[in-house]
């Protein structure tokens, strides 16, 4: 019988944080992309909740979690006080963190925030970051993505298009549904503020500070966040793995489940988890 899915919200000082559950065990904790929300991980929560407490949260501002005053800029430090506030909140001393894309950027600034708190890490189609960008390059990185948003254009009208891009050769028109529906339900003004956040409040350097044990995966036809750009964050945490998953674009979670889930479940075996 597969896990039940349950669905609470932690509260305390900040917006509060949905969360969708399943299982008992050691927290596992599901991180989602810019692009996403907690239900892109139902796969993950059936397939892990037979052995964990198997949680993916909507990041605030989207889903079910309240945001924060959007006059105020955002910055990583907000992301790492909800997770902290979550791990407090499920009375857990330490999670494994799965993030994807902006999940992962923003699990591994938690990993180097509070190392203590971190059992293990998956960096999955992760961005290495903006670092080395120009100052002109980041604000034309968020122009990109924010401007139609900005001039009136809803996240609907933009999602077929993006997914397209998101998407691996062999991914159908159920991925490609599932892409926009999750796309057509962000907030504008989150998502923009989020995307911001990613650029302006980035980490590039911290990788050598991550203590946890860390696999990087990579869809193996992303072209958002490329095999390459995965090897070289691998190459820069000590000790750290990488795993491609064949024909799998940049959600890979939604376009391999199966796969994606394999890869994370030996790396956890692997770790004693």
């Amino acid at each position: 019988m597969p896990p039940v899915l349950r669905t609470l919200h932690i509260r305390g000082d900040g917006p509060a944080i949905a969360l969708d559950l399943a299982g008992e065990g050691p927290l596992l904790l599901f991180l989602h992309g810019i692009g996403g929300n907690r239900t892109n991980w139902s796969e993950a929560l059936r397939h892990f909740g037979g052995r964990f407490t198997a949680a993916a949260w909507d990041a605030r501002g989207y889903g079910l979690s309240e945001d924060d005053d959007p006059a105020e800029p955002r910055a990583h430090a907000a992301y790492a006080a909800d997770l902290l506030r979550v791990l407090d909140g499920l009375g857990v001393a330490r999670a494994h963190l799965c993030g994807l894309s902006m999940g992962g950027r923003i699990a591994m600034d938690f990993a180097v925030r509070h190392p203590a708190r971190v059992a293990s890490l998956v960096l999955a189609d992760t961005h290495l970051g903006f670092g080395h960008f120009t100052a002109a390059e980041r604000e034309e990185f968020v122009r990109l993505r924010c401007g139609p948003l900005e001039a009136g254009r809803t996240p609907r009208e933009m999602a077929p298009a993006v997914a397209r891009t998101l998407m691996g050769p062999e991914a159908g028109d159920a991925v490609f549904d599932r892409l926009v529906e999750s796309m057509a339900a962000l907030r504008p003004v989150s998502y923009m503020r989020a995307v911001a956040c990613m650029v302006q409040s980035d980490r590039f350097d911290a990788y050598p500070a991550i203590a946890a044990p860390t696999l990087v995966l990579a869809g193996e036809c992303d072209r958002l966040t490329p095999p390459a750009m995965g090897r070289e964050i691998a190459a820069r945490i000590p000790g750290a793995r990488f795993a491609a998953i064949p024909r799998a674009g940049h959600l890979a979670n939604i376009e391999a489940p199966a796969a994606f889930n394999a890869l994370v479940e030996t790396f956890l075996d692997e770790v004693g988890a």
